[in-house]
Formats: C-alpha cells, sequence, structure tokens
C-alpha cells in the first residue's frame, strides 16, 4: 500500500485545511505505517504557478505550509515529506502522460471551468493542464491509494483513464490504477460567516476564516462572533434541516472532538449557542493552539524545515526514478 496526497503551498493553512486533509493524513500515515505500507505527502509548489505568485511568496508559503504539517503530525520519519520541485520527474512524467491524456477528457474538469471563469482565453496553459500533472503526481510512484475531497474526486478518474490508455497504447502493465481514499470523517468546513462557501483565506473578512497561526484570543473571538441563528441546538441530526450554520460549527466541533454530530447534539441539544459556542471556542483553542506554537517554533529555524524537505525530497527521487525509465522505455525513449 502505498498513499500519494499534496497541497497548495497558500501561505498559512487554516482550519479546512487541517480538518478536511491534514488531521486525516496524520491518522492515515499511522494506519498505513502499521500495515507495513508507505505514505508520501508533498507540498505542491509547481501546481501554485498556474495562477501569478510572487517568487519570494511561493518560497516562504512552501517552508510554512511544511512546518505546519509537521507541527499538526505529519512525522518525517514515518512519512516521506517533500516539495513537488526538488524531484523533476514530475515535471518529466506530466509531458509523457500529455501525449496520451486528450483534450476532450480536459474540457470536462469542472475546476478549470470555475477558477477561469470568464477569462479563459486569457487564463494559464498550466491552469487548464495541471490535472495531467495531478495524474502524474500519483502514477509515478504506482500510488494504491490517495485521499481526496469530493472536489477532487474527477481528477483522480482522470488519472486513473490516463493510466489506462496508457498501459494499452503501450501493452504494457505498468501503471497502477490508484484508488480514492474518501474519508467520511474529512469534514467539508464552511465560512464562519456565510455557510454557503468554503472556509477560504481569500475570503475577504478575516472573521471568516480560523487561520492555524491565529493567537488564541483570535480563535476564541472569531468563533464567539461566528454567524448563527436564533433557535437553539435540536437533539437529532434530522431536526437540523437547513440550518447552515448551526450545522457547520457542529461539524467543527465534532472533528476537533474525535466526535460525531449526533453525540455533540446529545451534549448540547435544547442549549443555545450562547452555551454551545463558547465551548467550541475553548475547544478549538485547545486542539489549535500547540499546533501554532509549535509552528512557530519550528518556523524560528527555516532552514531545518528546508532540510528536512530535501530529505524527503531525495527519498522520493530514488522511487520516482524506475517508474519514470520504465515510462520512457516503453515509448521507446532510451535509446
Amino acid at each position: 500500500m502505498r498513499v500519494v496526497s499534496g497541497i497548495k503551498p497558500t501561505g498559512n493553512l487554516h482550519l479546512g485545511n487541517y480538518l478536511g486533509a491534514v488531521k486525516q493524513w496524520v491518522t492515515l500515515q499511522d494506519d498505513v505505517a502499521a500495515q507495513g505500507g508507505e505514505s508520501m505527502f508533498f507540498i505542491a509548489d509547481l501546481h501554485a504557478p498556474t495562477e501569478w505568485i510572487a517568487p519570494a511568496e511561493l518560497s516562504a508559503h512552501t517552508i510554512e505550509v511544511a512546518a505546519t504539517m509537521i507541527a499538526a503530525g505529519i512525522d518525517p520519519a514515518k512519512s516521506i515529506l517533500f516539495n513537488q520541485a526538488r524531484v523533476p520527474a514530475h515535471s518529466e512524467m506530466a509531458w509523457l502522460l500529455n501525449t496520451v491524456a486528450r483534450v476532450g477528457w480536459l474540457n470536462r474538469m469542472t475546476q478549470f471551468k470555475d477558477k477561469a471563469g470568464k477569462n479563459r482565453e486569457g487564463a494559464s496553459v498550466g491552469l487548464y493542464d495541471y490535472p495531467v500533472l495531478m495524474a502524474a503526481d500519483v502514477l509515478l510512484y504506482n500510488a494504491t491509494h490517495v485521499p481526496v475531497g469530493e472536489d477532487q474526486k474527477q481528477h483522480l478518474e482522470l488519472a486513473r483513464d490516463i493510466a489506462t490508455k496508457f498501459n494499452g497504447d503501450y501493452g504494457v502493465d505498468l501503471f497502477t490504477l490508484p484508488a480514492p481514499l474518501i474519508s467520511k470523517a474529512a469534514p467539508r468546513i464552511m465560512s464562519l460567516r456565510d455557510a454557503s462557501a468554503k472556509m477560504s483565506k481569500s475570503n475577504p473578512s478575516e472573521q471568516s476564516v480560523v487561520k492555524l497561526i491565529d493567537s488564541d484570543d483570535t480563535i476564541a473571538d472569531k468563533f464567539r462572533k461566528a454567524k448563527t441563528d436564533p433557535d437553539v441546538l435540536p437533539a437529532t441530526v434530522e431536526e437540523l434541516g437547513d440550518r447552515a450554520e448551526a450545522r457547520n460549527l457542529l461539524t467543527i466541533y465534532a472533528a476537533l472532538a474525535d466526535s460525531d454530530v449526533p453525540t455533540v447534539l446529545g451534549e448540547f441539544g435544547g442549549k443555545g449557542f450562547g452555551a454551545f459556542k463558547p465551548a467550541l471556542a475553548d475547544l478549538a483553542v485547545a486542539k489549535l493552539g500547540p499546533i501554532r506554537d509549535e509552528m512557530v517554533r519550528l518556523l524560528d529555524d527555516r532552514g531545518a524545515v528546508t532540510a528536512v524537505l530535501q530529505a524527503g525530497a531525495e527519498k522520493a527521487r530514488v522511487l520516482a526514478a524506475p517508474v519514470l525509465k520504465q515510462t520512457q522505455d516503453a515509448m521507446g525513449l532510451q535509446v
């Protein structure tokens, strides 16, 4: 079993990134290690420039995200942690897979349409083509499993299509078809000001997003001021109905407490948000505060974080080399 997944270096990660991805990866790395498998987690810095970003900002964000992942529990002794750009085979494999992928397949990718909006003609080729790089990211290591959210499942299906077509076109049994790992425990965390939108650092309202770098007081303040409704919390999930803000806060509480919403309602059903939000704030501070403190400590020595990424990249390059060579051999590129 080999698990591979990556995260873009978008600066300070927020609560949604942590609960929806990193926290799940920490659990996964231990489960995979117990089964004798291998976990690989990378900072997807090659994906970041598909939309323009200042070089200094990208470099800083890569280190900050790595430090956050380590602080949250990704252990370089258990998992291979690296930044993608240090393994040139990602780029090389992406080009080779471009010759197999089909334009029609990429035209069906909904995230390009969402990100490019009405400016599709002005979008970078990289933004259009990055699903092929995503395919290379996992096929390069013959990943057996890829933890993905629902919004990324389409890209994994593309990777499987590319792998199937390559194996068929060249008459080889080279690429493993990676299976998705969609954890039901991985919640979709919404904005604290508008529960119809995902929590995002790009939201203009600072109150909408809890950043992992936030102070204890800031975390508590954001939860106490989170948008709610005037009704008390119900006794059952079914009674929540369309109360999106209440459901979001309950989801966050359950995820932080390693519990579930029915259990949380069993404790708080019949109580108002005047009782629930302070309890949620205290829980969030207790869980996120130590991560922030460790992240700050790690960032005091960015060179040490860079060394962790370099060591991980060396391991990744060793794993990638034979698969890249077999791909080139299959295509007649090794003369």
